[in-house]
């Protein structure tokens, strides 16, 4: 298995901001989203947050949080009729719940900006973003404008696009 740590999330994508060109950790082809909470549970979030990557990525989420279970979901109407925040020919997902330890993978390959929730945690805003490809492709679709169907802290936590395509990845492990 191919991983890519935040380190090299980071400082690729720092480079390449320097140097104006966005950073798709897509360069792997597989890529590491982590499902992570605090000791009392109190707290919990995906890491990163945000993601840029190529099309045809394939990521992986794993549940590291050891006191609870979690999902990745996209946010779509075959999903428990969401509303859907990824691109309109994109195949939805849901990982239905991990435990700790157990993964999922789903691979994107239509550009655009998918949004994704976990399901029993979505009020805590445990969402993140995952921008595929840039707005220069020709497919590339970008976040949807709807506000109905989620809450102003969901909103309000999901990174900007400009964000994750300037920095490549928008982690999470400084949050309290």
């Amino acid at each position: 298995m191919t991983r890519i740590s935040r380190r090299t999330i980071l400082l690729g994508g720092g480079v390449t901001a320097a140097l104006g060109t966005p950073f798709l950790a897509g360069a792997q082809t597989r890529v590491e989203i982590e499902m992570r909470g605090t000791a009392r549970g109190e707290r919990i979030w995906f890491d990163p947050i945000g993601l840029a990557v190529a099309p045809d990525t394939t990521l992986l989420f794993t549940n590291r949080d050891p006191g609870n279970s979690h999902t990745a979901t996209a946010y779509h109407p075959q999903n428990f009729g969401r509303v859907r925040r990824i691109p309109r020919s994109a195949e939805p997902w849901d990982s239905d719940f991990l435990l700790p330890d157990e993964s999922f993978e789903v691979t994107l390959t239509v550009p655009g900006v998918y949004d994704y929730y976990c399901i029993p945690h979505e009020m805590a805003a445990m969402v993140g973003r995952i921008v595929v490809g840039t707005p220069d492709d020709a497919e590339w679709e970008g976040p949807t404008g709807d506000r109905d169907d989620v809450s102003a802290d969901v909103l309000a936590a999901l990174p900007a696009v400009e964000a994750i395509l300037a920095n490549g990845s928008i982690g999470m492990e400084k949050r309290p």
